[in-house]
């Protein structure tokens, strides 16, 4: 097999149709996407639980803020129309699992079985399990705080937010008469959901799943190995997966379509997934959930807030994203109306670029780090490109 053969990473065995926003004629399939994101969230955290609550609430506010902002038009669901894609969807979730998942999910249940065969000793499991939940409400109540930080610069300066979205693609969405406050309160609600369906895995690791004092620190230096394995494999997963969000009708609806339904902004950020598509990749895709809990904080911690100061591409609000960075990092192009860069799309090898932020990123696997490469090779992304050009002039202009 050739190596990077686009008849491997887009393949499709059902029908292609390329999408990049949703429309009011998918009211009904939205309607059912929100239904199934209540019940995975009921059924990971029990419906009594606070994250529940909280996240089936913002479930309801999702689906009202897409009547509100796309009306409401009747169709077929393609979930019923195309049942078969659903079955699709977990066959080419199946085929994109990398050796490193299989890996970390045999460790876990290496150590739940040892630990079952070994009660006479002092494993601390109970304790563990204790820790473990005070590190996962810990990772969560603080990104969310960093979130409602954010949710208040935009906020505050909302005028600003409409003046740039207006110089860029979204000029068709946002205009004069847009409820800008309306636009920024549904970015927000739609990250903070994002990530309880996104964690929801990991909370389930914590709740089911046993961990041991005594394996404590060879279990953190595996996964320390795994999880760096994990990075020189995860652009070309993530491009094969994100590939499917937007060129399966269904994946874009049921699992991708809401990070591209909100503006583009630090607020939506959480994972570079939708809702459902969190669970998804966070149980068949990522190692991460089946660490040890320790290193799953700190790994969940780091990748959430990364992803969320990376997609702030409204120049001028908190978090500031430094030009120098959107001059290595191309995924602003995807969320200004442009199918490509499917990869994390990042390019350290740039002339104008500083050698300590080439430094710092040349830390990463070569395959991460270049990861626009693949880009070029499968679809003929060109870097340079006016929608890429436009946002260098916007960033130039706003952020001093």
């Amino acid at each position: 097999m050739k190596k990077n053969d686009p008849a491997v990473f887009h393949k499709l065995y059902g029908i292609k149709k390329s999408r990049i926003a949703y429309h009011g004629r998918d009211f009904l399939d939205y309607l059912l996407m929100i239904a199934l994101s209540a019940l995975v969230v009921g059924l990971s955290y029990g419906f009594g639980h606070v994250m529940s609550i909280v996240g089936i609430a913002l479930c309801a506010l999702m689906l009202a803020t897409f009547i509100v902002r796309h009306g409401v038009e009747f169709r077929a669901p393609v979930i019923l129309r195309r049942p078969q894609d659903v079955l699709y969807m977990f066959i080419y979730k199946l085929q994109n699992l990398k050796l490193v998942w299989f890996i970390a999910l045999g460790l876990l249940l290496l150590e739940n079985f040892l630990i079952a065969v070994t009660p006479n000793l002092p494993h601390h499991v109970d304790l563990m399990r204790t820790i473990a939940l005070w590190l996962f409400y810990t990772h969560f109540i603080s990104v969310t705080i960093f979130r409602t930080a954010i949710l208040i610069d935009h906020l505050a300066k909302k005028e600003l937010v409409r003046e740039v979205l207006m110089q860029t693609p979204w000029k068709g969405i946002v205009n004069a008469k847009t409820n800008i406050t309306l636009e920024i309160l549904h970015a927000y609600v739609t990250g903070l959901l994002a990530h309880i369906v996104l964690i929801a895995p990991w909370y389930l690791v914590i709740t089911y799943a046993s961990f041991s004092v005594i394996f404590l620190p060879v279990a953190l230096l595996i996964n320390v190995i795994v999880y760096v394995k994990w990075l020189k494999a995860i652009n070309s997963w993530f491009y094969r997966d994100h590939w499917l969000g937007h060129n399966s009708e269904l994946e874009f609806i049921y699992l991708h379509g809401m990070h591209h339904d909100a503006i583009p902004s630090a607020l939506i950020a959480v994972g570079e997934n939708g809702f459902l598509e969190g669970f998804t990749r966070h149980t068949i895709g990522s190692p991460v959930p089946f660490n040890n809990p320790c290193v799953s904080f700190l790994i969940y911690t780091y990748e959430v807030t990364n992803d969320v100061r990376t997609h702030q591409y409204i120049p001028g609000v908190f978090p500031r994203l430094s030009r120098q960075y959107i001059e290595i990092a191309h995924h602003s192009t995807h969320h200004f109306g442009k199918l490509e860069p499917y990869s994390f799309a990042l390019n350290v090898d740039q002339p104008d670029v500083s050698e300590s932020l080439k430094k710092s990123m040349r830390r990463l696997p070569y395959a991460l780090a270049s990861s626009i490469k693949l880009d070029e090779e499968l679809t003929g992304y060109q870097w340079d490109n006016p929608t890429r050009r436009q946002t260098l002039i916007l960033y130039d202009k706003y952020q001093k």
